[in-house]
């Protein structure tokens, strides 16, 4: 489903959560929707949802405004960090509830996942651990089969293994059954393999959206001599620089084989630290 994004705006008591924000999201993929705290992302997902409607501008999924529309709603999920579902619901309840309203509900799946993440049946989700509870979302999200899959930081009381398990679950059945899925996430060492295309929100605005593959090719850290490094950043997008006793370290938008041609120390910058930069206030993206 293409997403297409136009100059979106959301305020909150006269301040601003997103702010002319623009984008389209074409096809399906797996997205990183990355930031720091406040940065929008929850209220850019809660938008997209039609869970909320926003201040100005537009969003559109297939053309149409999400909000108040069942066929385009219910063609996207989100699952957030928490309070997905009511605590006096059993866990069969939650799945048969899920499975009403989502057409393309995988009952195989859904049966599948629970035994693999031993939740138990007949328990209300008032009585699941934090653990418990987000693995119910995990399983929910990708059962549901929706063309827009959204995961905000979806495995808080998720330990290592468990985690590790929700990415070779959400790489198995988006392999099996491409769609477009939106993982926002802390975490970003951890899933940044995962990532097609990333898009970076700085304060409400968009900081960035690349392929991640073009930045993982061409966003690197050079070091070097400060006349060495300065020649070669010369008509170059710079992300960053500093200098110590003669040498000088930059972030820059170049091609790993490109700098090291150059002659300089040349390593790649992980998205989690592209990010960062990015959206250090100091400098602004």
């Amino acid at each position: 489903m293409k997403i297409e994004v136009e100059n979106l705006s959301k305020k909150y008591k006269g301040e601003y959560a997103l702010k002319d924000v623009s984008f389209t999201l074409e096809e399906p993929k797996i997205y990183g929707l990355l930031g720091r705290n406040g940065a929008g992302k929850t209220t850019f997902m809660d938008i997209l949802a039609g869970n909320i409607l926003a201040t100005s501008g537009s969003i559109r999924v297939d053309g149409e405004d999400p909000f108040d529309n069942r066929r385009i709603t219910e063609s996207i999920c989100l699952i957030k960090e928490g309070n997905n579902f009511k605590k006096d619901l059993k866990v069969k309840q939650v799945l048969k509830l899920f499975a009403f309203f989502y057409p393309g509900w995988d009952e195989e799946l859904a049966g599948n996942l629970v035994k693999s993440f031993g939740l138990p049946a007949n328990a209300a989700v008032k009585s699941l651990s934090k653990g418990m509870e987000s693995a119910l979302g995990i399983i929910t999200g990708l059962a549901s089969k929706a063309p827009v899959t959204i995961f905000d930081e979806p495995y808080i009381g998720l330990d290592v293994a468990a985690r590790k398990k929700f990415y070779e679950l959400l790489l198995e059945t988006y392999e099996a059954d491409e769609r477009t899925i939106i993982l926002s996430t802390h975490l970003i060492d951890e899933v940044s393999l995962l990532f097609e295309e990333v898009l970076i929100l700085q304060e409400g605005s968009l900081a960035l959206q690349r392929e991640a593959e073009f930045l993982r090719e061409n966003v690197c850290t050079v070091s070097g001599a400060v006349e060495q490094v300065e020649y070669f950043l010369k008509g170059k997008e710079v992300i960053e620089k500093k200098t110590f006793a003669g040498m000088m370290t930059a972030y820059v938008y170049s091609s790993m084989k490109e700098a090291r041609e150059s002659g300089l120390q040349v390593e790649s910058v992980p998205i989690q630290e592209l990010m960062i930069y990015l959206t250090d206030g100091r400098k602004g993206a």
